[in-house]
């Protein structure tokens, strides 16, 4: 009789310890998952910020006049040089509607456009759910004005492609440029 309890209570012992270490292996596999995510965000949020600050830094490069075409605060298009070779370019950036991803789970994500004299050069979702501008005048204040605009801010909002649990990773970040041809 003591053999049956000691071989009982050794079976529940082990269950319990298989059952703990089970738990720790599916926690620890589902806090990688977030981790990896939450980094990779981070990394399209670099990305895509030095994409978008690149361009900013040259509007009305090797442009003499006004070098914006256009300023609202999806939508940014501008005048200069972009690849250097003596001619000038109009650069417009922008982002797509959501309805261009459906192959994504997020429903919120978009394109980000980069178009170069009217030939649209489609940029990789990266988890991009909103882009914005907002545009200053030399004393910070901001400016719908064209020729007034001396800072050009951009927000960039991301969200992981796939759910965590119930819910979306995200990012923010935050461009502030003072080209030097406005």
């Amino acid at each position: 009789m003591n053999t049956m309890l000691d071989i009982l209570g050794a079976t529940i012992i082990g269950g319990l310890i298989f059952l703990l270490i089970t738990n720790l292996n599916t926690y620890s596999s589902k806090d990688k998952f977030t981790s990896d995510t939450e980094l990779t965000l981070q990394q399209n949020a670099k990305t895509l910020a030095s994409m978008i600050e690149s361009d900013l830094r040259k509007v009305g490069y090797n442009y003499s006049g006004s070098p914006i075409i256009d300023a609202d605060s999806s939508k940014f298009s501008f005048y200069a040089d972009i690849d250097s070779n003596g001619t000038v370019d109009s650069l417009t950036l922008t982002e797509s509607d959501t309805t261009l991803l459906p192959e994504t789970q997020n429903p919120k994500d978009r394109i980000y456009y980069r178009i170069v004299d009217g030939d649209t050069l489609k940029a990789a979702s990266l988890g991009l759910t909103r882009l914005k501008f907002t545009y200053k005048d030399a004393l910070g204040y901001v400016t719908t004005v064209p020729d007034s605009i001396q800072y050009i801010e951009a927000e960039v909002w991301l969200e992981s492609t796939s759910k965590i649990d119930t819910s979306y990773a995200k990012t923010y970040w935050e461009i502030t440029v003072n080209p030097r041809n406005l």
